[in-house]
């Protein structure tokens, strides 16, 4: 058995009931593009499991649109912007201990002030992002 830190390297839970340490995570567009090539025979059913902190709005929108992406609030609060496919916009804010689900296609961004913490549990596979005017 060994230990690893979730907000440098992040979990994958994949089919079957596994589950993988991830390479250290860059916050860069590659690092997800490796992840999904290193996964994509779990399709739409892996996970990925990552911590993340943050002291600014997001910078872009992203949406799943092969399955839900949980999101909660481990510290901190950070409101959460959603857009469904028909246009229909919902805000929540999450505070410690709170959660929300963003469902399959649904655009998702988030503005944080001072500092929050969240737990993602994502869908990987296919998710697109688009810059936050």
């Amino acid at each position: 058995m060994s230990k690893a830190e979730i907000q440098t390297q992040p979990i994958h839970l994949g089919r079957g009931g596994t589950a993988s340490v991830e390479p250290t995570f860059t916050g860069e567009m590659q690092w997800y593009a490796d992840y999904i090539a290193r996964h994509e025979a779990d399709g739409a059913e892996g996970r990925l499991v990552a911590l993340h902190s943050f002291t600014e709005p997001w910078t872009s929108w992203e949406v799943h649109p092969n399955g839900s992406e949980v999101v909660l609030c481990i510290s901190g609060h950070m409101t959460l912007h959603q857009e469904a496919p028909d246009g229909r916009q919902s805000t929540v804010t999450l505070n410690a201990g709170d959660y929300a689900i963003n469902a399959p296609g649904v655009w998702h961004t988030a503005d944080v002030e001072g500092e929050a913490t969240a737990l993602f549990i994502t869908p990987g596979l296919g998710t697109e992002h688009r810059p936050r005017e």
